[in-house]
């Protein structure tokens, strides 16, 4: 069989995976595009210029996952520090703890209840729905009207931009309830930080002779793929059909920066969540490396608002009429003969980076075996 000739759209961990997998097992040569000047995706990580300090640039991001394969394959390309991420939430001047648990439940009603009593007491204030239609119903299903005004609803309209009834339920599934004091933010087997950051161990991902790395290259309609054999594109789905069907919703994050001396607010991430406070949380990096040691610190403000043309999307709204639209495009991406999407924005769909990473991992081992 001839060399294979293959672009790949995007140098986050999606277009990594699939590029560092055909590398190894396909007589072939890759082309990596990214519109951005570097490498990693929203999981790009440098150390900031000021303090020393490794700075996730597009927000933090915690690596967990139960996933014993996807935790083995990461840990090739570098090495892992332990790290447990604990929240803190801010509510009417006070600070709780989140995920929502004991020392939560306990705190906010002032209380003393045993883990049964917390569990009988929260499950006689829930709100009985079969069938949760939207976020806010499933919310009041979990925790409560009470909790839920004081810790999701909030925080949740500055976060998406809506009222959260106009989200979908499977948006809050994900979060943990807790009745013992167990204030671990996740919950996975395999958790940590990378020790040089992410886009260390992508560029490790990369690094192959039959791998280019083409940055400040924008992927459009006007590109010329006649001379590649295919094409696995992780970009967003509507862009890659110039938006024939109008831009699907997603939510998009600024960034205050900041320096200070010493700890800024003695913890990773600080939730705000009164709706009459501007920003969402406020992220402190020195503490996502508690093995380094910095005079200074750097924290950054983050204000969520609507994706617009020049910005960076991040979460995919998901609303009734961009799930119609998501259906248009992939009857679109159905037609496509040479081109695979796969990642967050070509699937539009909420994936942490684990999820990601085994999406990749299984569509590469599927091509490797039919081209071979």
């Amino acid at each position: 069989m001839r060399s294979q000739n293959y672009l790949i759209i995007g140098a986050g961990f999606s277009g990594a995976v699939i590029a560092e997998q055909l590398s190894k097992n396909i007589d072939c040569s890759i082309t990596v595009l990214d519109e951005r000047n570097h490498i990693g995706g929203n999981c790009h990580t440098e150390r900031d210029g000021a303090t020393g300090i490794m700075v996730h640039t597009y927000g933090p991001h915690i690596f967990n996952t139960d996933n014993k394969e996807v935790w083995d394959y990461i840990n090739r390309f570098g090495n892992f520090k332990n790290y447990t991420h604990r929240v803190k939430a801010i509510y009417q001047d006070k600070v709780y703890t989140l995920p929502i648990n004991l020392h939560t439940i306990n705190q906010f009603f002032g209380k003393n209840f045993t883990p049964a009593e917390a569990e009988a007491f929260i499950a006689s204030r829930v709100v009985k729905i079969a069938e949760p239609a939207n976020f806010e119903e499933q919310a009041m299903t979990m925790i409560g009207a009470d909790l839920y005004k004081a810790f999701m609803y909030g925080y949740t309209k500055k976060q998406w931009g809506c009222e959260p009834k106009e989200l979908p339920a499977s948006i809050i599934k994900r979060l943990p309830l807790r009745f013992n004091y167990n204030d671990s933010y996740y919950h996975g087997q395999f958790f940590g930080i990378p020790e040089e950051g992410y886009s260390a161990i992508i560029e490790k991902m990369l690094t192959h002779d039959n791998i280019e790395i083409r940055l400040n290259t924008r992927f459009n309609s006007a590109f010329d793929t006649g001379a590649y054999d295919h094409i696995f594109y992780t970009g967003p789905i509507d862009a890659y059909f110039d938006y024939c069907y109008g831009r699907l919703g997603y939510r998009t994050v600024t960034f205050d920066r900041n320096e200070a001396e010493g700890d800024f607010q003695g913890a990773s991430q600080i939730n705000y969540c009164d709706e009459d406070v501007s920003h969402t949380r406020v992220v402190e990096y020195k503490h996502f490396t508690p093995w380094e040691e910095h005079d200074q610190t750097v924290y950054f403000k983050e204000y969520s608002k609507e994706t617009g043309d020049d910005d960076v999307p991040y979460y995919p709204k998901r609303l009734t009429a961009d799930m119609d639209k998501l259906s248009l495009y992939q009857a679109q991406v159905a037609q496509l003969d040479k081109v695979t999407f796969l990642g967050r924005l070509a699937t539009y769909r909420y994936m942490d980076m684990h999820h990601v990473i085994a999406e990749a991992l299984q569509l590469a081992a599927k091509f490797i075996e039919k081209h071979k």
